[in-house]
């Protein structure tokens, strides 16, 4: 099982060029970790992970793990739409030193469930890493059902945890109640992550952590040690910064506010666009809302 309740899926910094800063990257990290993420998930969705090429997601993996060391868990995100590709950059990932790799479930040739069960077994059994699953079927346009999740951690011991982002809280329930004692199921969206632990869910890999990771920890300490109107009370106050930071494409909203609470991480690539004026005027008042600015 992975160590650590709360992982944060970390933005790529980029220069004024939209070129990956690899110094930026250190610093994002060990901030980070010193604002208690147990865990960081490298070259994700929240890293722009479509548009970044081979070489720029082994050299943040790489930066990564230099700057953190031990302190915390690095995930490399490997996985895409080309099984054959995904085992080579797992292998690479391994051998960079990498903690885990987390495999998004493949988007735009939408796979079958017996598909995606090949796909996951094929990667998982090429490495000895530690495997997260990442399940966000508005990103793929295809739902891994429980039934798929329980039958690949039962064939493939390294498959540890995974990243449910789709909405369907039974479905995890599923997941949860038929899943080995040391698999993981992990929210993939801040504000499901104090429901999703009322079930049984084990943490969250989180975007708001990059600004309010010490709350969240807060939140799931609370409700861990069963202080639940804690956790109630932390959920709620958060709950307006959970839902804003996507309201346009992430990580567009969650950039714009790292530039404005003086933590310039750079612009995003095309084709994501940056936040418009109406959307920039409602982060603002957000931010200040939430105590940020």
């Amino acid at each position: 099982m992975p160590t650590g309740k709360l992982l944060t899926a970390m933005a790529t910094p980029f220069d004024q060029n939209l070129e990956v800063d690899l110094r930026k990257a250190k610093t994002l990290a060990l901030q980070l970790v010193q604002n208690k993420s147990d865990g960081i998930v490298v070259a994700g969705t929240t890293g722009e992970s479509p548009t970044l090429g081979e070489q720029e997601k082994i050299d943040l993996w790489t930066a990564v793990v230099d700057a953190v060391g031990d302190r915390a868990d690095v995930w490399a995100n490997t996985g895409n739409y080309d099984t054959r590709a995904s085992v080579a950059l797992s292998r690479r990932a391994e051998q960079l030193g990498v903690h885990g790799v987390m495999l998004v479930v493949p988007y735009y040739n939408k796979p079958s469930q017996e598909g995606l069960y090949q796909h996951f077994r094929t990667i998982a059994d090429a490495i000895q890493l530690p495997v997260m699953l990442y399940n966000v079927p508005s990103r793929t346009a295809q739902n891994m059902t429980a039934q798929t999740v329980l039958r690949l951690q039962r064939d493939c011991s390294n498959i540890v945890a995974v990243k449910e982002a789709s909405g369907n809280f039974e479905q995890a329930a599923e997941i949860i109640k038929g899943s080995r004692q040391e698999f993981a199921l992990y929210s993939g969206d801040d504000k499901a992550t104090l429901p999703l632990l009322a079930i049984g869910a084990d943490g969250v890999v989180s975007v708001a952590s990059h600004l309010v990771g010490p709350q969240i920890r807060r939140m799931l300490d609370a409700f861990l040690t069963g202080q639940v109107r804690v956790a109630q009370e932390l959920h709620h106050a958060l709950l307006p910064l959970f839902t804003g930071l996507f309201v346009t494409s992430n990580p567009v909203p969650l950039k714009w506010a790292l530039k404005a609470v003086g933590r310039d991480m750079g612009g995003v690539r095309p084709p994501l666009a940056a936040a418009s004026a109406s959307e920039e005027a409602f982060l603002h008042s957000l931010l200040h809302e939430q105590g940020l600015l």
